[in-house]
């Protein structure tokens, strides 16, 4: 049985962008939430990896990237992807994506 890990930080209100909602299964959008809040960052590159890693330990904003369409690649920007961004203050989560930024 694998161990669940823990949150490692608050997500405050969740929110997500209209085009989110038009292009994102909810269920998808859950299990994108629950990887980010694990620390799992997603289509990140290994700066931002250690960027998200240190801002969970200072407070910082946390950035992840996840596809849309699992079945196709995701380089962390562009068509394919979706963005899950929470705010230093941890008081919101916002999903979006990148040309929504």
């Amino acid at each position: 049985m694998e161990q669940m890990k823990q949150p490692l930080f608050s997500l405050g209100q969740v929110v997500a962008t209209p085009g989110v909602l038009d292009k994102t299964h909810p269920v998808w959008m859950a299990n994108c939430l629950a990887r980010h809040r694990r620390g799992d960052w997603g289509s990140v590159d290994e700066e931002d990896i250690a960027t998200n890693n240190e801002a969970v330990r200072v407070g910082f904003r946390v950035l992840s990237a996840y596809p849309i369409d699992a079945t196709k690649p995701c380089e962390g920007y562009g068509d394919n992807t979706l963005w899950i961004i929470t705010e230093a203050d941890r008081s919101v989560t916002t999903f979006l994506l990148p040309d929504e930024y």
